[in-house]
C-alpha cells in the first residue's frame, strides 16, 4: 500500500504529516510527503524515516520578504503553485493508492488534477474548521477580497467565496488543467474540498458544528508523541526557577520584533515570572542580558510547554493544538487566518486568554496573563488535556487504508 501526503504550508502545517505518515508506516503502508523544500521540514521528515519530495518555493523565504514577489502577484505564485505540485505529485504518486492534500487552495487543485489524470482515490483534509463552509461561522477573506461589511448571513458569504476563491485562483487552476487536458472548474473551491473533506482537529479544541452542508469526516488531530530531548541548557534553565511563561509567534513576520520582545518580557516580568522566548520566523531576541529569559530555536515544544506556566503565541492551530495536549494555559495574539479564531475556542473554553489585538503590548498583556495565570485557568488546561483525542492521526491512517480499498 502506498500513500502520498502533500501540504504546501508553515511548519504547523507540515507537522500533523508527521504524525499520519507514522501510523500509517506503522500499518504497514509505504508513505511520500510533499511539502515546501525548507531545511526544517525536510529534517522532521527524516527524523521519523519519511521521504520527502520538496515542491514549490521556501515557505519561510516567501513569509519573511526573502523571496521578492513575482510582477503578477497572488495569480502568478498561485499558477507556480498549482505547476510544481502537479508535477511533482505526478513523479511521486506513482503506484500510489491514495493522495491526501492540505494547504494552499492552488497546490491542493495541483494534486486533485493528478487525482484526476491517474484515476487515484484524494482526501482534502483541513486543521480547522473555519475553512469549511458551515453557517455556524464566516469564510476567511481570500487575497485581496475583504468580506462585505453589510452582509452578515453566513451562507450569503460564503457563496460570495466561491465567486471570490474562482477570482483569485480559478483562471490559473484552469489554464494549468487546459494543458494537461482536463476540463475546466467553475467552482474551484468546492473542487478541491470535494462533498466529504476531512477535517484533522481535536473535536474539544474545534469542533466541527452540525447541521451543516458538507459531510465533513472529523478524525481528531494528527499529533505524534515527540521523544525529541530539549537542549540541556534549556532544561538547566527550567530547573534553575519557577516554571517560565514561553512566547513564540511560529511562522509569524512580526513588524516590530525587538518591541514585541520588550513588550512581552517586560509584562512577563511584571507578573513575576521568568520567560522563555522562541526566535521563530520573527527573529525575536532578548533586548537585555538578565538570566531571568532564555532564547530558544527549533526544539520539542510538547515537552517544553508541560514545563511552563502560560504560553504566550499567535493561534495557529499547531501551536493552539500541542499547547491544548500539553494542558499548558494560553495567551493567544491572533494575527489573521484562523488564528482568531483559535484566540476565541481557548477563551470559550476557559483555557486562557484572547489578546485583544494583533500587537502585544504592556498592558493588554498583562491583563491577558492575569487571566493564564490563575489556578481555575491551570485546572481548567489540565481538564481540556485529559480529554484529548490523542488517536487521530491513527483514526486518519485506517480510512485512508479504507479508502484505497
Amino acid at each position: 500500500m502506498r500513500v502520498l501526503l502533500s501540504a504546501y504550508d508553515s511548519r504547523g502545517g507540515v507537522e500533523p504529516l508527521v504524525g499520519l505518515a507514522v501510523r500509517l508506516q506503522e500499518l504497514g503502508a509505504e508513505v511520500r510527503v510533499c511539502a515546501p523544500p525548507d531545511e526544517e521540514f525536510a529534517k522532521r521528515l527524516a527524523g521519523v524515516g519519511v521521504e520527502m519530495v520538496p515542491t514549490g518555493q521556501s515557505v519561510r523565504a516567501l513569509v519573511t520578504g526573502k523571496t521578492p514577489p513575482s510582477p503578477g502577484g497572488v495569480p502568478r505564485r498561485a499558477a507556480d503553485l498549482v505547476a510544481a505540485f502537479y508535477d511533482n505529485v505526478s513523479v511521486a504518486a506513482e503506484g500510489c493508492d491514495v493522495l491526501v492534500a492540505t494547504g494552499l487552495v492552488p497546490a491542493v487543485a495541483g494534486v486533485k488534477a493528478v487525482a484526476e489524470k491517474l484515476d487515484i482515490p484524494y482526501v482534502y483534509a483541513s486543521y480547522q474548521p473555519v475553512s469549511l463552509p458551515s453557517p455556524h461561522h464566516p469564510p476567511m477573506p481570500r487575497p485581496g477580497r475583504p468580506l462585505p461589511q453589510d452582509v452578515t448571513d453566513n451562507r450569503e458569504l460564503w457563496d460570495r467565496d466561491i465567486e471570490d476563491a474562482q477570482a483569485v485562483f480559478g483562471e490559473a487552476v484552469n489554464t494549468h488543467r487546459a494543458s494537461i487536458g482536463l476540463p475546466p472548474v467553475d467552482n474551484v473551491r468546492d473542487h478541491v474540498f470535494t462533498d466529504r473533506p476531512w477535517l484533522a482537529a481535536d473535536p474539544v479544541l474545534a469542533p466541527w458544528q452540525r447541521p451543516a452542508d458538507l459531510d465533513v469526516v472529523q478524525t481528531g488531530a494528527w499529533v505524534l508523541p515527540d521523544e525529541r530531548p530539549l537542549p540541556a541548557d534549556l532544561v538547566a534553565f527550567l530547573d534553575a526557577g519557577t516554571p517560565p511563561v514561553y512566547v513564540g509567534f511560529g511562522s509569524i513576520p512580526m513588524r516590530d520584533p525587538e518591541g514585541v520582545a520588550r513588550a512581552t518580557v517586560e509584562a512577563i516580568r511584571a507578573r513575576g515570572r521568568r520567560a522563555v522566548l522562541s526566535r521563530g520566523w520573527a527573529d525575536l531576541a532578548l533586548t537585555d542580558d538578565q538570566d531571568d529569559c532564555f532564547v530558544v530555536g527549533e526544539v520539542n515544544h510538547q515537552a517544553l510547554f508541560r514545563r511552563t506556566a502560560a504560553v504566550v503565541h499567535h493561534g495557529g492551530a499547531g501551536t493552539t493544538t500541542t499547547a491544548t495536549w500539553a494542558g499548558a494555559p494560553q495567551v493567544v495574539v491572533p494575527q489573521g487566518a484562523d488564528q482568531p479564531y483559535f484566540a476565541g475556542r481557548v477563551a470559550e473554553l476557559g483555557i486562557g486568554a484572547a489578546h485583544d489585538g494583533p500587537t502585544p503590548a504592556f498592558a493588554s498583556l498583562s491583563a491577558a496573563l492575569e487571566t493564564a495565570l490563575t489556578p481555575e485557568t491551570r485546572a481548567r488546561a489540565n481538564a481540556v488535556a485529559a480529554a484529548f483525542h490523542t488517536d487521530g492521526a491513527m483514526v486518519a491512517a485506517k480510512l485512508l487504508l479504507d479508502a484505497a480499498g
